[in-house]
């Protein structure tokens, strides 16, 4: 299928985003929440070789299709891996209909600020070639906001921009994710701030770099919804950002033109231990959950 078709899907499609990017930090934290203890795998490739197989279960899953879940985010080894001997971007297009996106950013750097932006990425233009020949669509790169700091999340919200620009340069659509940290005290200041300091950066975009946000749900309902209706922008989707999935979906119901782009919310309740019936039914159950919230708003 075309670009367009693709672009669409996201666009117009009734669903949401899995997040099935965890890297090497946040594995072993996911394997666990899986049910597979650290004693379970002895080096890297092990721990990353479970966490494969984890991913290829819920994508084969017979609820995981483009009717609900619109796309899909990966980790690069997962787009490098396979599922049943056909490359993972290629397999969730041609035999889900599940748009795949790519994580590309090298984690973040210290806290500075209030903020803390992406570290240094000197090989990501290799990285997006690669992804382009692998039929990846999109990509995302998060930056997170733990205070509202006007500087801090101008430099943030530029600097994703930035970036951005480079990915749009090889045909990808970027996620712009610069994450609020949901326990701040000051978290509906901050997204007063990061609001005005995106619509400053998509005002100032040339027609056809079109992008898309992924920003933490708000306290206030319908905080983003200028940037849902902005032209340069297809679609906004929400993180849980350490929600409960039952939270995130409620305040994802509030919110006019968001979907929900979620991570552990996601696997919340699968375990390796599961039969593949019980692992399936879970899957399904809260493929729905996530999809009502997402189509609601």
């Amino acid at each position: 299928m075309s670009k367009d078709q693709q672009t669409a899907q996201i666009a117009e499609g009734q669903g949401f985003i899995a997040a099935l990017d965890q890297s090497g930090g946040s594995t072993p934290k996911a394997l666990k929440l899986y049910g597979i203890e650290e004693d379970a795998y002895a080096s890297d490739a092990e721990m990353f070789g479970l966490i494969h197989e984890m991913r290829a279960r819920i994508i084969k899953s017979p609820a995981f299709t483009g009717d609900k879940v619109v796309g899909a985010i990966l980790f690069e080894r997962t787009m490098d891996g396979d599922i049943d001997g056909i490359p993972t971007a290629q397999y969730l297009w041609d035999k889900r209909q599940v748009v795949p996106f790519l994580k590309v950013d090298k984690g973040l750097a210290d806290e500075e600020g209030g903020v803390q932006v992406m570290k240094p990425m000197p090989d990501l233009d290799a990285l997006l070639e690669k992804a382009v020949s692998k039929g990846i669509f999109g990509t995302k790169m998060r930056s997170v906001i733990s205070a509202a700091a006007p500087e801090g999340i101008a430099a943030v919200v530029a600097q994703q921009f930035e970036v951005g620009k480079q990915i749009l340069g090889h045909g990808l659509v970027p996620i712009i994710e610069p994450e609020v940290t949901i326990t701040i005290k000051d978290k509906a200041e901050a997204e007063d701030l990061l609001r005005d300091a995106i619509l400053a950066q998509l005002d100032a975009l040339d027609d056809g770099q079109d992008v898309m946000l992924k920003l933490t749900l708000p306290e206030v309902v319908n905080q983003y919804k200028v940037l849902v209706d902005h032209p340069r922008v297809i679609k906004v989707v929400a993180l849980s950002g350490g929600y409960s999935r039952e939270e995130a979906n409620t305040r994802l119901s509030r919110q006019t033109g968001m979907i929900a782009s979620f991570s552990r919310a996601l696997t919340e309740g699968l375990s390796a231990q599961q039969s593949d019936a019980d692992f399936d039914a879970t899957l399904a159950a809260t493929i729905d959950e996530i999809y009502q919230a997402s189509v609601a708003g």
